[in-house]
């Protein structure tokens, strides 16, 4: 008995004494990502805050007693110097996409000197309304959480941070009078809720399951607090004037007005607008601040863009002026401490109605250094350059590089880099940060880590950028993959992306041309894109390496697309000349292509229909509501929303499963319909195809079909296979 005490004593000492002598366990919001993206090196790593109020976010590194030591003046930065250190000591890079592997070397390389940076700008913004329906409608924690740790890594300070805003509204628009079926039945379907927010689409896809608005105020409230545990400050919304049409029912006497068509929609579809003038408006914004902020917190800075796409009911420039100080008099009153946040898309999408007089006069009716704009397209349009520096207002120069989530090899990285010197050098004092408004997340993801690269004194330059992140994709141990990369910049990334942009393949079958014109012919040589994806197939690279996995199918679609466009002239040239076998012969190829395109696909997951279905269903509690999130799922990336719109294939992309089924089965129509004209002697009858075609999309999208979530064949094998046949093509 008096043993056993001894021995129980004996080991609580222990215990105790190991604890007092062991180093500290570091628990901060960068040990923990750590942990989270390589364990088995987390422990090396020491993480130091040193407050400093008086100059910008910096960092500095160094080696010390065999760790690697950190500091800075807050987490943002912390992680930034964490980043840092991977990219350029350990030649690893940490993907937005939650299946990517982190790859580590085996041994930490000590840093030989100190390395100090600082932030070029204060605000890194990060998002766009659309990425949540082209990319995020059917996230998960899993999901969000490598994206956030994404952010930290890249300095983000101002994410936009909308989900959960409808279980927000629900409670207002209850409030309100509305009943239960109003309000979910003015909500849309998942995927296209970020129109809805925007004020261009309402009741399309409803009434939105009641477990949804629950499950996203749930996700929304994890969310905000990691990115605030990271010292970013989230943007919230604010009430910007939609209104469900029936509030007019409940309040005659409102100044409601319903807006202008959007996106081809039917006007039942059409949204409503509440003038700010009216004193139901400040009723409504002071329910919805005091509803979210009880809900999710607040940190002073609201996004609200009243005309997005959709015109002004009023284009005098007093009204315009009395619109936007009413907006932000609204969020002040409830928030002294508010800021507005506004895209200046709509300078851009509609420049012939916002005047230069109507800009300055929305503008400067806010107090000043109250109003910040997000230059939102930079890449082509820099609209700071044609306003004056936006007449004072604050504002956040911009790189948007993407369209409805396509899949194009699109961007420009010298001229993003020369942009960027240029609003640093040139902007103004009012030049207050930079940022990315990708609308996807797409197949370039190495143009927005440039951006956010460029907002620090650290950027080497774009030459050694680009060897740095090629280094990270397989360059470390194979040299071909750098030469690939330094093709890739001197030679492909060369354009800007513009609107919608896809390989031919997307696009609704025509012997001549596309019904959808922004569809290029091609962007560059392809047969200089054939030598750069020979040499990503032909380098020596661990399998293991998604990046470099990712390259490879990534460039074999655009090579695979741009040939394709060749396949479709030879079989109209064989129809032109009334050559039924050379028809029957091409119409083979095309078919195969888009076969061997689709297997190509399937070897990576970011490249899946099936994930992004699989996704969607898992949000049904029962088979009615996982059909429901499936057809929504398939809508958004095919006809988008009502049959026959100018919106229909906007959302296109290369993914496994949509390539061969959807985009497949419209080329074998095509195809068949054509032979059959010409052994008939008739001509091809478009009209009729393209009447039928329509009818079946829409029928594709009330589908229901399992496709893997990846074949589970290895990408560079498969390309390598795929690419011997096509070898003649390029002879």
């Amino acid at each position: 008995m008096k043993s056993t005490a001894f021995f129980k004593f004996f080991v609580v000492i222990s215990v105790i004494l190991a604890a007092c002598t062991s180093a500290p366990r570091d628990n901060g919001p960068v040990a923990e990502m750590a942990r989270r993206l390589f364990l088995q090196h987390a422990d090396s790593f020491v993480f130091v805050i040193e407050p400093d109020s008086t100059s910008s976010d910096h960092f500095a590194l160094e080696s010390r007693d065999g760790k690697i030591v950190i500091t800075a003046n807050n987490n943002n930065s912390l992680a930034v110097g964490l980043n840092h250190y991977l990219k350029n000591f350990c030649n690893t890079r940490v993907s937005w996409y939650a299946a990517d592997s982190v790859i580590m070397p085996e041994t930490l390389p000590m840093v030989p000197e100190r390395i100090e940076a600082s932030a070029n700008v204060d605000n890194r913004f990060f998002l766009n309304y659309c990425t949540y329906g082209y990319s995020m409608p059917y996230w998960k924690w899993n999901d969000w959480e490598r994206m956030i740790d994404w952010m930290a890594l890249n300095g983000v300070t101002m994410p936009l941070a909308i989900t959960g805003q409808e279980s927000v509204w629900y409670e207002v628009w209850r409030e309100m009078g509305l009943t239960d079926e109003q309000i979910r039945s003015y909500f849309t379907g998942p995927a296209q809720l970020p129109w809805h927010r925007m004020s261009n689409v309402d009741y399309w896809q409803s009434p939105l399951p009641m477990s949804w608005l629950e499950d996203q105020a749930e996700l929304q409230k994890k969310i905000l607090a990691r990115e605030r545990e990271f010292d970013m400050t989230p943007v919230l919304p604010a009430f910007s004037g939609h209104v469900p049409g029936e509030l007019k029912d409940l309040y005659p006497e409102a100044k409601i007005h319903q807006m202008s068509q959007w996106g081809g929609y039917d006007d039942k579809y059409r949204s409503h607008f509440i003038e700010p003038m009216d004193s139901l408006y400040g009723v409504i914004q002071q329910k919805f601040l005091r509803k979210q902020t009880e809900m999710y917190g607040t940190d002073h800075i609201y996004g609200i863009d009243p005309f997005n796409e959709v015109d002004s009911p009023d284009w005098n420039e007093e009204f315009l002026a009395e619109v936007s100080k009413r907006i932000y008099g609204s969020i002040a009153e409830i928030d002294p401490e508010a800021t507005w946040l506004q895209m200046t898309w709509m300078f851009y999408h509609s420049k012939e109605k916002w005047t230069q007089p109507r800009i300055e006069a929305f503008l400067t009716a806010v107090p000043d250094g109250k109003l910040i704009l997000l230059d939102y397209y930079c890449d082509n349009t820099e609209i700071w350059r044609q306003t004056d520096r936006y007449y004072g207002a604050p504002y956040i120069w911009c790189y948007l590089g993407n369209f409805g989530g396509n899949t194009m090899l699109a961007g420009n990285i010298s001229e993003t880099d020369s942009r960027i010197d240029g609003v640093l050098a040139d902007g103004g004092d009012n030049a207050v940060g930079l940022g990315v408004t990708l609308e996807g997340l797409d197949v370039n993801p190495h143009m927005y880590e440039l951006v956010f690269d460029k907002a620090w004194s650290s950027f080497p330059g774009t030459d050694k950028w680009v060897d740095t992140w090629a280094m990270s994709r397989g360059g470390d141990s194979d040299s071909l993959v750098v030469e690939a990369w330094r093709a890739l910049d001197d030679s492909i990334y060369t354009h800007e992306a513009t609107c919608g942009q896809a390989v031919l393949i997307n696009a609704r079958p025509m012997l001549v041309g596309t019904d959808l014109e922004y569809i290029p012919r091609h962007l560059y040589d392809n047969s200089t894109l054939w030598a750069i994806w020979q040499m990503l197939l032909a380098a020596d690279v661990d399998s293991a390496n998604s990046g470099h996995n990712f390259d490879v199918v990534n460039v074999g679609r655009q090579v695979l697309g741009n040939l394709f466009s060749d396949f479709r002239d030879n079989f109209t040239a064989a129809y032109n000349a009334c050559d039924i076998e050379a028809m029957k012969l091409w119409a083979q190829r095309i078919d195969r292509l888009i076969s061997d395109s689709d297997r190509l696909l399937a070897t990576d997951q970011a490249f899946s229909l099936g994930k992004w279905i699989a996704d969607a269903r898992a949000f049904g509690a029962d088979d009615a509501e996982k059909d429901y999130y499936e057809e929504n799922a398939r809508g958004i990336l095919t006809v988008w929303g009502q049959k026959a719109t100018q919106l229909n294939d906007y959302a296109n992309r290369g993914w496994a499963g949509l390539t061969n089924d959807f985009y497949g089965h419209r080329w074998r129509a095509f195809t068949d319909a054509v032979i059959a004209a010409a052994e008939a002697g008739k001509p091809y009858d478009a009209k009729a195809f393209y009447d039928s075609i329509t009818d079946w999309e829409e029928e594709w999208t009330r589908e229901h079909a399992d496709y893997p979530l990846v074949s589970g064949e290895n990408p560079v094998e498969v390309g390598r296979q795929i690419a011997a046949d096509y070898q003649q093509y390029f002879n």
